[in-house]
């Protein structure tokens, strides 16, 4: 018999099966970013964005199709991080938006909240680029609306909706060379097919672990110092690649494991041709080595103090408690009078945090590269400067469409979003504010004045893959431009200056050097003077960053 509507109940079942699946998925979907670096990933995003959504309908008390609705656009709106994030958030206000005054969802209602969802979302991004995620929605769209021409039985409808999508995912390396060069689909794209998936499951009835998203819903502070030390029974995280030097057999493979075990946990042992992949949590790194060394050589080998992680962890959770506490003691001052101009910037380091407040940065939201803010993190930076007009900086390509988002959301006061793809951007940003113009002069002035600039950062690759035609190995060192990958070397001061010498030219007059957290100030210091002797009519200012993950920022001028 054929089924020919969704109701309410079955609808909340299919999103929150949706959101379940792109979370246990979200690892794989990180994978297929091009760009090999270790931040916070579109599959991380659309996770997050999506989970914001959820947890608001899991708390809806008897929903009914309009409530659910909202609760789905709202949350998704206000959790939208990145543009993957806000670009679902915006395929989800769409979809909401047609289908919240029914009680029950047909395939012509369906392929109308399809098509409106594709359009919202073409319309939030200034520039729409083929074989993304907007082309599959796009996809589903077109289909959807041939097939309710066709039938009127979802069970016939909805596979043969996922059926096309995955046909148009599987063209985007066609539409994007740089994804056939990666040899992967869109990233955005399998994200949202993920979702689809999901749902689909739940409407055939299959049964779903939505684990995932009640702990998320049920998550709760944890206080810095709470967690014990010795919650971490095995310290050391320890990894290797064995090189065989003769055949690696089964029978070797289980003995291999059974010794793992006897000394660790969350044992990995992965044979491949002559290569063997290991991982295991142990408290004697040593042995596992030396274990390892009867079957071959080693390379790759790789050992993190967990422990000492976890302190850091610890450290860094006191530094957020402390910046929660200024930020608490700031909402004193929204009962004063408002002044004329604020400024809000996403920073991440307290060398470029200071900075920032030096400039005279009103907020400074932590996130940037490792994670990249939600539009409600926006969205209370924004309630909690008491100005007239503020002057937003993203300071990452992938937050300006969040920041966008926040702006459209505030009707209270003016913000005004400066497109700042990087930090050393933002700083020349505010530098370029005259506080003698008016706000459309100087909207204009920082426009210009980021043009200007042309920024590296520094980094290494979290796996192999080909670029921009080259060759990328997992822990090489990367330098990466405004338009891509400039340099991939061994050394992170070899390539810093082969990516300077793509960046300097004859115009040039100033090189700052922002060093990040895993470089020591002696070694910015001295590497600095290189770089003075090498472009002796530049000046050379060196900076303390503290951002993690790369380990310099910087940019010329």
């Amino acid at each position: 018999m054929a089924v020919k509507t969704i109701n309410k109940e079955t609808l909340r079942k299919m999103f929150l099966a949706g959101a379940a699946n792109l979370e246990a998925k979200k690892e794989f979907i990180n994978e297929l970013n091009v760009f090999p670096v270790p931040d916070g990933d579109t599959g991380t995003n659309m996770t997050l964005t999506i989970m914001s959504a959820a947890k608001e309908v899991q708390s809806l008390d008897r929903p009914d199709m309009l409530s659910m609705a909202k609760a789905i656009s709202s949350g998704s709106l206000r959790g939208a991080r990145g543009n993957s994030g806000v670009i679902l958030s915006q395929l989800l206000r769409g979809f909401t938006k047609e289908i919240r005054e029914h009680k029950e969802i047909d395939t012509v209602i369906l392929a109308k909240a399809c098509d409106r969802a594709a359009a919202t979302a073409y319309k939030a991004v200034m520039k729409p680029k083929e074989g993304t995620i907007l082309t599959v929605a796009k996809g589903i769209a077109e289909k959807a609306a041939e097939l309710a021409e066709m039938t009127e039985d979802l069970e016939t409808f909805i596979p043969e909706v996922i059926k096309h999508a995955e046909e148009v995912l599987a063209r985007t390396p066609e539409m994007l060379p740089v994804l056939k060069e990666a040899g992967v689909v869109d990233s955005g794209g399998q994200g949202l097919l993920e979702v689809l998936h999901g749902a689909y499951d739940a409407f055939l009835g299959k049964e779903i672990d939505y684990t995932a998203i009640e702990a998320s819903a049920g998550t709760k502070m944890v206080k810095p110092g709470q967690q014990a030390e010795t919650d971490i029974k095995f310290g050391y995280c320890t990894e290797f690649i064995i090189m065989t030097e003769k055949e690696f057999t089964d029978k070797d493979e289980t003995e291999l494991k059974a010794y793992l075990e006897s000394i660790g946990d969350s044992i990995v042992c992965v044979a491949d041709d002559d290569i063997v992949k290991i991982h295991v949590h142990t408290n004697d790194p040593g042995l596992a080595i030396q274990k390892a060394l009867t079957y071959g050589q080693l390379s790759r080998m790789k050992i993190d103090n967990m422990r000492e992680e976890h302190q850091e962890k610890l450290i860094k959770d006191a530094e957020k408690a402390a910046a929660l506490q200024a930020q608490e003691s700031a909402q004193k001052k929204k009962n004063e009078p408002r002044k004329d101009v604020g400024f809000i910037a996403v920073s991440i380091g307290e060398g470029m945090n200071e900075i920032f407040r030096e400039l005279g940065v009103d907020y400074i939201i932590e996130g940037g590269q490792t994670m990249n803010p939600s539009t409600d993190d926006m969205l209370t930076a924004i309630d909690e400067v008491n100005a007239d007009h503020i002057f937003i900086l993203p300071n990452n390509k992938n937050i300006i469409l969040a920041a966008n988002q926040a702006q459209s959301l505030t009707e209270d006061k003016d913000i005004i979003v400066i497109p700042t793809k990087t930090v050393p951007q933002g700083i020349t940003a505010v530098i370029s504010f005259m506080p003698e113009a008016d706000i459309d002069s100087n909207a204009k002035a920082m426009q210009e004045a980021i043009k200007m600039v042309k920024t590296g950062q520094v980094t290494y690759a979290v796996r192999d893959t080909k670029i921009d035609d080259k060759e990328i190995h997992e822990g090489d060192i990367m330098g990466i431009g405004d338009q891509g990958i400039l340099a991939v070397g061994q050394s992170v001061q070899n390539t810093t200056r082969e990516m300077l010498a793509q960046l300097v030219d004859e115009d040039s007059e100033l090189i700052s050097l922002y060093y990040g957290q895993d470089v020591l100030a002696e070694d910015a210091e001295e590497f600095a003077k290189d770089v003075e002797a090498l472009y002796p009519d530049v000046d050379v200012d060196v900076h303390m960053g503290g951002q993690p993950i790369y380990y310099y920022v910087l940019s010329v001028e």
